[in-house]
């Protein structure tokens, strides 16, 4: 089979239910399609459902290039109960009645202070490593933990519904972003606390859940054909320097770095991660650094 043609390799939009873990998934997709390699490029909390990108095959080497992108969800917040998890699998901390008094123009104006660059502290139950351990396992044993604020940014966010005590909302965020997070932090500014309910990611950069395939589904080979997404198609949001003549190809797929302008690409050079493609095939991820461009994962032609 051709590279590139496979389902085999390459990535699955699967939409995530709510209960099982990422990991979950990941053992549910090996089982049902029969690969030892499979991936995620992003968590999504066992009480979230939605969007999760599969890996596949010689792709999940792609992962890396995939984790940073943008994410959007749709949420809901329970406002006047603030929870150790901030979502609905932790005890309840604290309660207000103060809801009650809360008008829509007062909420809408809060949440949109959350627009923009910021630092968020990660949840106490997050997977943030502290002293070599995940937070959440110390957080459950009651130890006390401690996270330090890490910057992110908020891209969009709007209200949609207020029925109080419960809000919905629509969030664009860059990765690393904890929508949990972005509750109990609008629960304190709001001064009754709040904690999601419900999550579901929509969008992971250009990929959408619609069209994505369930886990119940797996077996169904033209279903999984249908939520497919070729290695080239994966990066897409990379540069893509097309069909490099055959002889500098040859050398480049060798792992010499090569002036840009042999490759085909323009000479004044650029930065950053590039993919390299003959017609609809991925062949390399590459750096380019000043007029040089130097490979930095290969895959093979077929």
């Amino acid at each position: 089979m051709i590279r590139g043609t496979d389902p085999s390799d390459g990535l699955l939009r699967l939409d995530k239910p709510v209960g099982p873990t990422s990991h979950d998934m990941v053992a549910w997709a090996r089982r049902e399609l029969g690969l030892r390699k499979v991936g995620h490029t992003g968590t999504l909390d066992p009480f979230a459902s939605g969007l999760l990108l599969l890996c596949l095959g010689s792709s999940t080497r792609l992962a890396e290039y995939l984790s940073e992108l943008s994410k959007e969800y749709r949420a809901r917040a329970r406002l006047g109960v603030r929870t150790s998890s901030g979502d609905p699998e932790g005890d309840a901390l604290a309660t207000s009645d103060g809801w009650r008094t809360l008008g829509r123009d007062e909420i809408e104006s809060a949440l949109e202070s959350f627009l923009g660059a910021s630092d968020q502290v990660p949840p106490t139950f997050s997977a943030k490593k502290v002293d070599g351990e995940r937070a959440y396992r110390r957080a459950r044993r009651g130890e006390s933990v401690s996270l330090e604020p890490v910057p992110i940014q908020v891209h969009e966010v709007a209200l949609e519904t207020v029925a109080l005590p419960f809000i919905d909302f629509r969030l664009r965020c860059s990765a690393g972003t904890y929508v949990r997070a972005v509750a109990r932090d609008l629960g304190e500014w709001l001064g009754v606390g709040a904690h999601l309910t419900e999550l579901r990611r929509v969008s992971i950069g250009p990929f959408s859940v619609q069209g994505a395939v369930s886990p119940e589904v797996l077996g169904d080979s033209a279903a999984v054909r249908s939520a497919w997404i070729p290695p080239l198609g994966a990066v897409r949001h990379l540069p893509v320097i097309q069909d490099p003549p055959d002889e500098a190809l040859h050398r480049f797929r060798s792992g010499q770095p090569l002036p840009a302008s042999e490759l085909g690409a323009p000479a004044e050079g650029g930065e950053g991660e590039v993919a390299v493609a003959v017609g609809d095939r991925l062949v390399a991820i590459a750096v380019w650094d000043g007029d040089r461009i130097r490979p930095r994962k290969v895959f093979p032609l077929e």
